[in-house]
């Protein structure tokens, strides 16, 4: 049995995971690591589903959710995932969303709330048709933007692409930077012995750069943290980029490197060197990194403040699905 989900078999989660690399939507937050990792943390009054949809014994694709009542939902939390779906192997989407809808008309549910779709995502395209055929009521709205930049094949033509204003603006910044303090830009080497102290300095930064990232910041969310940490750097999956002045850590962010792609989930920075725009440069150098390890695309993920766009993100939308008997 797997050490992932209590019962689940190793050959599931090795179905589990291939069919996700090969599907429409790949993404580190619907790896069984990644949730197994969120239910084990959060869930304890929740009932767990794992079905796999399978014609003439082809698996064709997973159904992980939880059923909490009278509703059903993605194994995760929107505020702690990016995105949200079901791995579905390529080429079978159709077949699959028939087979699943059956599936998912079985249980005994009222509402079924499945949040951050992304937009490329089959479910929202196919799901939506199939409940509303049988009459079922079907809401299905944008809630986030999360906003990402195709990466060029060097860093000077990254930066060369961006909007003018943005161009000279950002290159400013790293000049100021360099004429005013000595200063050094590096991923962190994360070991089980020093996990803790090194994300306990994230945290400091975290919650120092704005009042709402110390409230998310509770005892069971940076728990959360620490065990992706410790999970995904064992797969290299895992970058804790440090900005330091002087010695003194002022600017962090963390990216995961999944299917050829940086994706910035957290930052922090401390404040007394905002003047200096530490925040900005350390995620510059962040995407830099990422075209330096020739990654395809930089996911800044959910919000839209304005230093994405500065940096030459664009918009990619993801949308809740809310169907109800």
């Amino acid at each position: 049995m797997s050490d992932l989900f209590e019962g689940l078999s190793h050959k599931i989660i090795d179905d589990w995971n291939q069919i996700l690399s090969n599907s429409v939507v790949n993404t580190i937050f619907i790896t069984p690591e990644w949730q197994s990792i969120w239910y084990k943390r959060f869930v304890s009054d929740k009932q767990l589903k794992i079905h796999t949809i399978k014609e003439n014994n082809q698996i064709l694709g997973i159904i992980p959710i939880l059923l909490d009542s009278d509703e059903i939902t993605f194994i995760g939390d929107p505020d702690l995932y990016d995105y949200m779906d079901f791995p579905v192997a390529l080429g079978h989407e159709e077949k699959f969303y028939q087979l699943a809808w059956k599936y998912l008309t079985s249980l005994d549910w009222n509402v079924m709330l499945l949040n951050s779709i992304p937009e490329s995502s089959p479910t929202m395209k196919i799901l939506p048709k199939l409940a509303s055929e049988m009459g079922y009521e079907v809401d299905l709205f944008e809630s986030e933007k999360t906003p990402l930049s195709n990466l060029s094949t060097d860093w000077e033509t990254y930066v060369a692409n961006l909007p003018k204003k943005y161009r000279h603006e950002l290159r400013r910044k790293i000049r100021r930077l360099d004429s005013n303090v000595e200063y050094i830009q590096y991923e962190a080497v994360i070991t089980d012995d020093n996990v803790e102290q090194i994300m306990d300095d994230f945290f400091l930064l975290m919650s120092s750069s704005m009042e709402d990232k110390e409230t998310f910041l509770i005892s069971k969310n940076k728990s959360f943290f620490i065990d992706i940490a410790k999970q995904l750097t064992k797969k290299d999956q895992f970058k804790l980029f440090f900005m330091e002045i002087d010695k003194k850590k002022v600017a962090a962010c963390i990216c995961f490197d999944y299917d050829n792609k940086y994706l910035l989930y957290n930052s922090g920075y401390n404040p007394e060197f905002s003047s200096l725009s530490v925040s900005l440069i350390n995620k510059a150098f962040s995407i830099k990194d990422a075209i330096e390890k020739d990654k395809s695309e930089f996911n800044f993920l959910k919000g839209v403040e304005r230093y994405k766009y500065h940096l030459g993100a664009s918009d990619y939308s993801v949308f809740d699905l809310k169907i109800s008997r």
